[in-house]
């Protein structure tokens, strides 16, 4: 906590690409997911509407 009051830059971890494509795709992912599970659920009644 002193660290981040203290006025000094703390280096950046760093982010491998093969990382950032991994976390990209799991984001679609979701997304996806997401947007199943809400037009189901409309086309369920469980909510209204969709998008």
């Amino acid at each position: 906590m002193a660290a981040t009051f203290s006025g000094k830059p703390t280096p950046e971890a760093a982010v491998s690409p093969a990382d950032v494509e991994k976390l990209h795709a799991k984001i679609g992912q979701l997304l996806v997911e997401r947007d199943f599970l809400r037009d189901a659920s409309a086309r369920l009644g469980v909510i209204r509407g969709g998008k």
